[in-house]
């Protein structure tokens, strides 16, 4: 029986406020996996905007109190045999939402949604992967998938999602357009150039359409929602695919007539609705990438790894939109 004991956050009450979020410290035993389970002895966890969007109570169907965290790396100590001592990583929509998560030393959790980590990948890597490229992974396959030949936007280019989108479109070898609010380079790693936009000097749409000779954009990857849904819009070939994910405010002006004229779709995509065990399927696809190269982990900044009894500056950092990978090191 697994009687091995850790510590793991405890978030305890809602509170609007970073400031004043209420997250405890408290040991928990490791707990024995049933039957097709397996228990995980967390090595990295990393910190996503939604963890810390359902710790301040602004996930409606959040359940109270219980761990945070979505996505994790680790070693297996308990469950199968053949299992153990393997390392790991994961996560799910499930996780930290409407059962305990992985900020935590030990989780339990369905044998089959683990997978094991690309060798090549430290803990911190892979436990900061899980979110970004689940959401950009799954919103390009829900669009089709990228070619060769298209011309793809990514709007918040330089987000996490967003950059785990320009690693997967210009790995498919497409025109990949990523445009911010304000003038900036790219910060993240490509597998092809990035021709970055201006949202606040340049007229995006028009832009493209004049470097693509009037086609424009074929997938649109709007990883903030309304503010660049008008962009968006303008800036869709026939037939083009605008995948979203986030939005500042639930309703934007709509012309039904350009969109039904010109074919275009709409993709939206919850990963909370998206378990660990389906995650898993994503995880598995991913690891090849990560063991050759062609997808690159996020850079991780020692200054920005921290442990449970620093959670709270750890959420706050990723509340104030800190640019570096925020992970946790029970």
């Amino acid at each position: 029986m697994n009687t091995q004991s850790g510590h793991g956050l405890w978030a305890t009450e809602k509170s609007p406020d970073i400031d004043n979020l209420k997250i405890e410290v408290a040991a928990r035993d490791a707990g024995q996996p049933g039957p097709g389970q397996v228990t995980v002895e967390i090595k990295a966890a990393g910190v996503n905007p939604s963890d810390v969007k359902a710790a301040l109570g602004f996930m409606p169907h959040a359940v109270w109190p219980r761990v945070p965290g979505r996505d994790f790396a680790g070693v297996v100590c308990g469950g199968p045999k053949k299992l153990l001592g393997t390392e790991v990583w994961g996560g799910g929509g499930e996780l930290g939402i409407t059962q305990d998560g992985t900020h935590a030393k030990y989780l339990t959790l369905p044998a089959a949604a683990v997978t094991a980590k690309p060798a090549n990948l430290s803990f911190e890597e892979a436990g900061s992967i899980g979110v970004p490229f689940i959401t950009a992974f799954e919103g390009l396959q829900r669009a089709g998938g990228v070619q060769p030949w298209d011309n793809v936007l990514v709007c918040g280019a330089n987000g996490k999602v967003g950059q785990a989108a320009i690693q997967l479109a210009t790995l498919a070898g497409a025109r990949v357009f990523g445009v911010e609010y304000k003038p900036m380079d790219y910060h993240g790693h490509s597998n092809g150039d990035i021709e970055m936009l201006d949202s606040s000097s340049q007229d995006v749409a028009a832009v493209i359409r004049e470097k693509t000779g009037g086609h424009g954009a074929d997938i649109v990857f709007n990883t903030v929602g309304n503010p660049y849904f008008e962009i968006a819009n303008n800036v869709m070939a026939g037939k083009g695919r605008q995948i979203f994910i986030s939005t500042f405010e639930f309703t934007v002006p709509f012309n039904i007539f350009n969109f039904f004229r010109l074919q275009h779709q709409f993709i939206g995509l919850n990963t909370l609705e998206m378990d660990s065990v389906y995650c898993a399927a994503i995880f598995k696809k991913l690891s090849p990438l990560f063991e050759t190269g062609r997808l690159k982990p996020f850079p991780i900044n020692p200054a920005t790894v921290h442990g449970l009894g620093d959670a709270a500056k750890a959420y706050a950092a990723v509340n104030n939109s800190s640019p570096d990978r925020v992970v946790l090191k029970p």
